[in-house]
């Protein structure tokens, strides 16, 4: 069978292009077709909705908030990487913000209304007790140049005050002087999850589940590989040695046996439940309960 797969083309990706490289897809009998999409998690929802992916990998709070706000086109079939996500908050090299806790009632530049980015400035909002409205708006600016473009005031972007992403996606950014750091946060809940078409999941089970036990087979020699690790991270995904070396000691994939569950406390009910109290889901709790039990599936 023939999988159209999106994932984000960071350094998390790595198993995946391992399950692809060593051939663990296609000892299952898949043809997949990897799809990099480098605007992020909201993308990905929007391809799955429009039949564009059969498979997205991406992260847990936009997927979640997707099927709360009672999407049905894909449901949760796998967790995929079980750390947190380390969320750097950057603004423009040469802006007056210092600290994070500055950012009430600012811009806040994000790839997709419903992404991680969008998402996780709600929380920051939450952690830090900003007074609603929080924020003075969201401009959409889908990729992550243009993100840093807009911090910086550059022609031919809306321009924001700070936008969030992976800390070492950034790092290097940092590094150049493109855009400045000013704090961080973390998600309270375990950062990757994998997903699938409705009708994939209801009709083409079996593909689904071997599908995630070449992801599993990936993650096992993601494991036992660090050094290729480090290497192709290094040679395609445009992250120096060190910060891969770096990043490596801070991520935990799913252990492989368990990469077809999803931790009801943990993945769903603790992301629903933050989502609520910082206004990103306003729909009532049994509602949102019953989208997620119909949404969340174990192949």
């Amino acid at each position: 069978m023939s999988l159209k797969v999106g994932y984000v083309p960071e350094h998390f990706s790595t198993p995946i292009a391992f399950a692809q490289s060593k051939g663990f897809f296609t000892s299952r009998g898949l043809t997949v077709e990897l799809i990099p999409y480098p605007s992020g998690s909201g993308h990905l929802i929007q391809s799955l909705e429009d039949n564009s992916l059969d498979i997205a990998i991406g992260l847990t709070e936009a997927f979640v908030r997707g099927i709360a706000q009672g999407k049905e086109n894909y449901k949760l079939v796998g967790t995929y990487v079980k750390s947190p996500l380390r969320w750097a908050v950057s603004t423009g090299f040469n802006r007056e913000f210092t600290d994070k806790a500055e950012l009430a009632g600012k811009k806040i530049g994000v790839s997709r209304i419903g992404s991680g980015s969008y998402v996780m400035a709600y929380v920051l909002a939450l952690q830090l007790g900003f007074k609603k409205p929080f924020f003075d708006g969201f401009p959409i600016l889908s990729t992550f140049k243009n993100l840093r473009d807009s911090v910086n005031h550059k022609e031919g972007v809306e321009a924001s005050d700070a936008f969030m992403w992976e800390y070492f996606t950034t790092k290097r950014y940092y590094d150049n002087k493109e855009v400045k750091y000013i704090g961080d946060i973390y998600t309270p809940w375990p950062s990757w999850v994998i997903n699938a078409r409705t009708e994939l999941v209801e009709n083409k089970s079996k593909q689904i589940s071997n599908f995630l036990a070449a992801i599993s087979e990936g993650i096992e020699y993601f494991n036992s590989h660090k050094e290729e690790a480090v290497e192709y991270i290094f040679n395609n995904l445009d992250y120096s040695e060190e910060d891969a070396k770096e990043w490596i000691k801070t991520v935990e994939f799913q252990d492989s046996a368990l990469v077809k569950s999803i931790d009801q406390d943990t993945v769903v009910e603790k992301t629903y439940n933050v989502l609520i109290e910082a206004g990103v889901l306003d729909d009532s709790r049994d509602t949102i309960k019953s989208r997620l039990e119909k949404g969340v599936v174990s192949l």
